[in-house]
């Protein structure tokens, strides 16, 4: 089953970069070159309430190492790479030590997913005022480039699986395995087969959904889910 696949038919979408800051209400900012960047570290900073927004854990998706990405070989690479560097390892690059091979499956495991309903967050901003004056705000909001996250999933376990065209030996593990401070775990599955699976204690975000907020002239409208988040990694 195909994970990038899996998550988009839900909302979600997958984080691909090292920045993974991602948590429940941020306000991000849409920006005229459809870049965009973090605008309120949560939402009652900008808009006030006295409604309480309340998080709930749905188990209604289901995350498991059943669920893979497949990715050609440098393809791959450069992904686990950047995953590396979220982990707290930013020296560490497996492409300088894995330098060929044939493909990279990656997935997760003991995930959990967190979400604000959305009909919580309109019932909020249906009933909300600005935080305090603020000009800028305002203008973000009626030309509709205010989002806001609604959903983070997160993992505890990055499992990948790596093919290789080379024979693998345990000397490499040994190294491999002394470079990483223990965050990750490598072993040999086969004779070209590499796996990597994170051992730290902590859950991490692999996935983000977000909701457009919609204002006219200074009123709340809606929202509507972006189907398309890859502006958020």
């Amino acid at each position: 089953m195909n994970l990038t696949k899996t998550l988009r038919k839900t909302g979600y979408n997958l984080i691909e970069g090292p920045l993974r800051n991602h948590i429940l209400l941020q306000l991000w900012l849409e920006k005229p070159s459809n870049e965009v960047e973090l605008y309120y570290s949560n939402i009652e900073h900008a808009f006030l309430n006295d409604k309480q927004l309340n998080e709930v854990i749905t188990p209604t998706l289901d995350i498991n190492a059943t669920i893979k990405d497949e990715y050609q070989f440098n393809i791959g690479m450069s992904l686990i790479d950047d995953i590396i560097k979220s982990l707290g390892l930013g020296t560490f690059e497996l492409s300088s030590e894995i330098v060929s091979g044939k493909k990279v499956t990656i997935s997760y495991d003991h995930a959990i997913i967190k979400e604000i309903p959305t009909g919580e967050i309109q019932k909020y901003l249906s009933n909300a005022d600005f935080r305090h004056p603020n000009n800028a705000l305002l203008k973000n909001a009626n030309t509709n480039n205010l989002l806001v996250v609604s959903g983070v999933i997160l993992a505890k376990n990055l499992i990948v699986e790596i093919e290789t065209d080379f024979s693998l030996d345990i000397y490499l593990i040994l190294k491999l395995n002394k470079s990483v401070d223990r965050k990750l775990d490598f072993s040999i599955v086969n004779t070209k087969k590499l796996k990597m699976v994170s051992t730290g204690k902590i859950f991490f975000p692999i996935a983000v959904k977000a909701e457009r907020i919609i204002f006219d002239k200074g009123h709340f409208i809606s929202t509507n889910l972006l189907k398309d988040n890859k502006k958020l990694f």
